[in-house]
């Protein structure tokens, strides 16, 4: 159960992050700047309430792991993580730079916190799988700590996907948390053109998971809907988290041309105009 205090805590981070998507891109001069808006939420939650992770020692043993699928939304990650304490915040303008530890996808060897290294959509699952099947192995036990894939719901087209959501499945793998970041968007348009993924809930039910259908900007409920898919003792979870891509810029918001372009430096100076006017108006209401 979140407190007031707590989320409103969570929504000037996420608000920060946001900035930070922007500046980063901006600097850049490439990158994606629709998936990383629309997830700042979840990362946020992750990033700062949920995970079980040390910043200053990442190879820790008895850590949750973060496995992201859909690479190309990496700067939402490299922000949260930078903003949590892996590396310094001055570090995130060197996205997409030459020898920079932050590629345009992450690199598990370049940068410590990255658990696998993604790029090639679809892969992250089957990843995310083995480590869950690699630690109940190891350890006897499923839920000392959990393995979460982060995904997008365009790679869903990808059928590596759902043969390693078979796999879990049959496995009964309940150290693992699916989260497919269900904003309708991917490079070539919305998904309901390009490929139709509906019924979504179903077709994951079907393969053995329990799922849950959650709004992705509202921490209450997604920390709740964690909460339940961790309470799940006999299979896999999937959080279907719905997301307004861009969100926080309405100029970005719900267009899939915002998929995979960075903003002009007049865009992105009004897309920090307006993340700084909504950070303003970011209070508890509710707080004592």
């Amino acid at each position: 159960m979140l407190t007031n205090e707590k989320v409103l805590e969570l929504e000037q981070t996420a608000n920060t992050i946001r900035k930070d998507i922007i500046e980063m891109l901006l600097e850049a001069g490439s990158g994606h700047t629709a998936g990383p808006l629309g997830m700042a939420d979840v990362f946020t939650l992750l990033y700062f309430n949920t995970l079980k992770h040390d910043p200053k020692n990442p190879e820790w043993e008895e850590r949750d792991r973060l496995v992201l699928s859909n690479g190309h939304i990496c700067p939402v990650q490299y922000a949260a993580m930078a903003r949590s304490g892996y590396f310094p915040v001055e570090e995130l303008k060197t996205l997409r730079k030459l020898h920079s530890r932050l590629q345009g996808h992450p690199h598990r060897e370049y940068l410590p916190g990255i658990e696998a290294s993604s790029g090639p959509l679809g892969s992250g699952l089957g990843q995310a799988v083995g480590m869950a099947l690699a630690q109940r192995m190891n350890s006897g036990r499923s839920t000392e700590s959990y393995i979460y894939a982060l995904m997008g719901d365009g790679e869903l087209d990808c059928g590596i996907i759902w043969e390693s959501a078979m796999l879990a499945g049959r496995e009964k793998l309940q150290n693992l948390i699916g989260i497919v970041d269900r904003n309708g968007i991917q490079i070539d348009g919305y998904t309901w053109d390009v490929m139709p993924l509906e019924p979504l809930k179903d077709k994951w039910e079907s393969f053995g998971w329990h799922v849950i259908e959650v709004d992705g900007h509202n921490f209450t409920a997604l920390n709740d809907a964690i909460g339940e898919a961790k309470a799940v003792n006999d299979k896999p979870s999937v959080l279907i988290a719905h997301t307004i891509p861009g969100k926080g810029v309405k100029e970005f918001e719900r267009d899939y041309q915002w998929h995979g372009k960075p903003p002009s430096k007049e865009e992105g100076d009004m897309a920090l105009k307006e993340l700084r006017t909504l950070g303003d108006r970011i209070v508890c209401h509710d707080c004592d």
